[in-house]
């Protein structure tokens, strides 16, 4: 039987409930779904999104701002465990990460800074990236294979955004930023959609909503499923659904190979 495994930078998790789209998410019937900025708290939840039925539900909401950032993942397997933190306090309090280790892989959720604004935010960016880099190598090292999946917040090559040019010195599309995900891949890091479709173009996950960027399809894929040799072997397939609406995102999803 196979597995499917959902990640979807909703946007705020209650409009997209409000907008029927969780429930549509559902009905797809992802074995693992992975949600970024649910921009909630608990108790602000409809209890059929903080604990839809056939899903085993965790949270990692952030401290010191409400209405922003925050990770979910709703899985029918209940993992062996499920952590919450890189072990970095000004990190953990964002928001921004959830690790659920099941028997036969690590999942790892996560909603990457955005690097805007203040030149600090951008320092705060590239510092989590090395420390997210420092945990998956680590996770690595036990043998059992990793996976990890979110919202990046950059697109690594000019194929992964629909105007390059113009965004070359903008953030999400920085050198140094690109540089990151290419240390990542030269550690044996694996962009599984780039694995499956090497040169596909116009394949995007996120649309600048001011813009209407999306009926005209000038998007960014920033949306990513990571994995190495070993997790590879485990996955089937990889499809963008981009026909989901409800956020300035779509959904990307992985289907596994039968155990």
């Amino acid at each position: 039987m196979t597995r499917s495994i959902i990640t979807w930078n909703v946007n705020g998790l209650r409009a997209v409930h409000r907008k029927g789209q969780f429930d549509r998410i559902l009905e797809a019937e992802p074995d693992i779904l992975c949600i970024q900025e649910t921009k909630t708290l608990p108790q602000q939840l409809d209890e059929e999104v903080r604990n839809p039925k056939g899903y085993h539900a965790y949270f990692h909401f952030p401290t010191l701002k409400k209405g922003y950032s925050g990770v979910a993942i709703y899985s029918k397997e209940k993992p062996l465990s499920v952590v919450n933190d890189l072990g970095i306090l000004d990190m953990d309090q964002e928001g921004r990460l959830i690790m659920a280790e099941y028997k036969d892989f690590y999942l790892l959720n996560c909603y990457f800074p955005n690097g805007g604004g203040a030149p600090e935010r951008l320092e705060y960016k590239l510092a989590f990236y090395d420390h997210f880099l420092a945990y998956i190598e680590k996770l690595r090292k036990t043998g059992k294979p990793v996976i990890f999946c979110g919202d990046v917040n950059v697109a690594h090559t000019e194929i992964d955004l629909a105007r390059p040019k113009e965004n070359s010195t903008h953030v999400g599309f920085l050198p140094i930023e690109r540089a990151w995900v290419d240390k990542v891949i030269k550690k044996g890091w694996i962009d599984v959609f780039r694995h499956f479709y090497p040169g596909k173009i116009e394949a995007y996950t996120y649309w600048d909503q001011k813009s209407f960027a999306r009926e005209r399809n000038v998007g960014w894929r920033i949306d990513y499923f990571f994995t190495t040799d070993t997790g590879l072997e485990m996955i089937q397939a990889i499809d963008i659904m981009d026909n989901f609406l409800g956020s300035d995102h779509c959904p990307v999803r992985i289907v596994l190979k039968d155990k």
